[in-house]
C-alpha cells in the first residue's frame, strides 16, 4: 500500500501550525505578571530576590545552554553541570537538548530558511515569532546532538522537563519568599512570573536585537551584530558578530571595557575549579578579522572621495612639451613627475603667489618637499585634484 504523502506544515490549517503550549505560555505570563504588578505590593526583599533570581535564571542560559551545552566553549565540574542546568531550567525556554539542537542549527544556516530564528524574516520573526509556530522537518536544518543525547543530566532534565521547570521557575521562588519572609504572593507574582518574563525578552534579544542593530566588527557576511545595548540587555551577549565569527571561545566581549558578565562569571568558576578549559580563539586571527573589515569599510569611505585622475592614467609628455605648454600660458606645475593645472588654485595660495609663478615651467619637486617648504599631506590631497598629466622619465 503506498504511503501517503504528507501536507507540509505551510499548507495546513493555521490553527495547525501553531505551537500551542509555546504560544500559551508567552501569551499569559506577561498579563499574570501584570495582573499580579498592579495587585500585590513589592516588598523590597522580593524586589532583591528578583534580581538576584533573574541574574541565575539569564546566566542559566547564557552561560549554560549557550556558552556550555550549545557550543561547548569550557569544560565544568560535575556539582556547576547540575547547577547551571537547574538555573536554565528556571527560564523556562524548553530543554538543554531543545535549545541547543535549535542553536547549533541556528550557527550553521545563519541567515537562510534552515535557520529557526532567521533574522530575514524580520525582528518580530526572530524575537518571539519563531517559537509561535512548529517547524515544518522538511525544511528546518539539523545538527549534530550525540554529544548531548549521551550526557545524563542533559537527558534527565530533558525527560523531566516539565516537573523541573514548573519547580524552578514558579513553586521554589514562592516557597522561598513565602517561608522565608512571608510573601507568598510576591514570590509567585514578582520572582516566579514577572522575573520570567523579563528573562524571556532578555534573552529573546540575542535572536532579535543581536541581528539587527551594531556593527559587523568582524565580518558582515551574516547579520549578527556588536551592541552595547544588546550586551546590557543580553547579560553580555551582544558582542554577537564576534560570537560568530568565534562560536566556542568562551568570551563574547574580549576588550577590557566591554560588558560581558556571563564571561566574568565563568572565568570566576575557573578560579574555583568548577569551570575549566576556557577556550580562546587565537588573538592573532581574532586581529586579522578585525583589521580585514576596518580595511573593508575604510574602502567603502574611499570610493566615495574623489581622489584626482588617477596617475597612470594620466597622458604622458616629455619635460619639453611640459616647458612649452607653459611658455604657451598653461599655469602648470611638475611635482614628482606629475603635472599639475594651479590656474585656479594659485590665487588662493597659503604662502602667496609669487612662490607658485616662480616654479611654473620647472620641476616644483624639491622646493615642495621642503627646500622652500615642506607641504603637509592636506596640500599633497589637494594637489592630486589638479593633475593632468606625467612628464616621462
Amino acid at each position: 500500500m503506498a504511503r501517503q504523502k504528507k501536507t507540509p506544515l505551510s499548507e495546513r490549517p493555521l490553527w495547525q501550525q501553531i505551537n500551542w503550549p509555546q504560544s500559551i505560555l508567552l501569551a499569559i505570563t506577561p498579563v499574570m505578571a501584570l495582573y499580579g504588578i498592579l495587585t500585590t505590593e513589592l516588598q523590597f526583599k522580593t524586589f532583591i530576590f528578583s534580581l538576584v533570581y533573574y541574574v541565575i535564571s539569564a546566566l542559566g542560559i547564557t552561560a549554560g545552554y549557550h556558552r556550555y551545552y550549545s557550543h561547548r566553549s569550557y569544560q565544568a565540574s560535575l556539582p556547576y553541570q547540575v547547577y547551571i542546568m537547574l538555573a536554565g531550567t528556571a527560564s523556562v525556554q524548553g530543554s538543554i537538548l531543545w535549545w541547543s539542537r535549535d542553536h547549533r542549527v541556528h550557527h550553521r544556516f545563519t541567515d537562510t530558511e534552515k535557520d529557526p530564528y532567521n533574522a530575514k524574516r524580520g525582528f518580530i520573526w526572530s524575537h518571539i515569532g519563531w517559537m509561535l509556530y512548529k517547524k515544518d522537518s522538511t525544511v528546518i536544518g539539523r545538527a549534530e546532538v550525540d554529544d548531548l543525547e549521551a550526557d545524563p543530566i542533559v537527558m534527565f532534565q530533558h525527560n523531566y522537563y516539565v516537573p523541573l521547570a514548573l519547580f524552578m521557575s514558579f513553586i521554589l521562588p514562592t516557597l522561598v519568599a513565602g517561608i522565608l519572609w512571608g510573601d507568598w504572593k510576591g514570590g509567585y507574582y514578582y520572582v516566579g512570573i514577572a522575573r520570567l518574563v523579563f528573562v524571556h525578552h532578555a534573552t529573546f534579544c540575542i535572536n532579535s536585537l543581536a541581528h539587527w542593530i551594531g556593527d559587523a566588527s568582524f565580518d558582515d557576511k551574516l547579520s549578527p551584530r556588536d551592541y552595547i545595548l544588546t550586551a546590557l540587555i543580553t547579560m553580555g551577549e551582544g558582542y554577537h558578530n564576534f560570537h560568530h565569527e568565534f562560536p566556542q571561545d568562551y568570551r563574547n566581549a574580549i576588550k577590557f571595557f566591554q560588558y560581558d558578565p556571563t564571561k566574568w562569571f565563568i572565568y570566576a568558576c575557573s578560579l574555583v575549579g568548577l569551570t575549566y578549559d576556557l577556550k580562546i580563539f587565537p588573538d592573532n586571527e581574532v586581529r586579522k578579522g578585525e583589521l580585514l573589515m576596518k580595511e573593508k569599510n575604510l574602502n567603502k569611505v574611499r570610493a566615495t572621495i574623489n581622489w584626482g585622475v588617477p596617475i597612470e592614467t594620466l597622458p604622458v609628455i616629455s619635460f619639453e612639451q611640459y616647458q612649452k605648454e607653459c611658455d604657451g600660458g598653461k599655469r602648470w606645475l611638475l611635482i614628482d613627475g606629475v603635472v599639475h593645472d594651479v590656474e585656479v588654485f594659485m590665487h588662493e595660495h597659503p604662502g602667496g603667489i609669487k612662490y607658485i609663478r616662480a616654479y611654473i615651467g620647472k620641476d616644483s619637486t624639491a622646493a615642495f618637499g621642503g627646500q622652500v617648504y615642506d607641504h603637509s599631506n592636506a596640500a599633497r590631497n589637494l594637489m592630486s585634484s589638479m593633475r593632468v598629466a606625467r612628464v616621462s622619465q
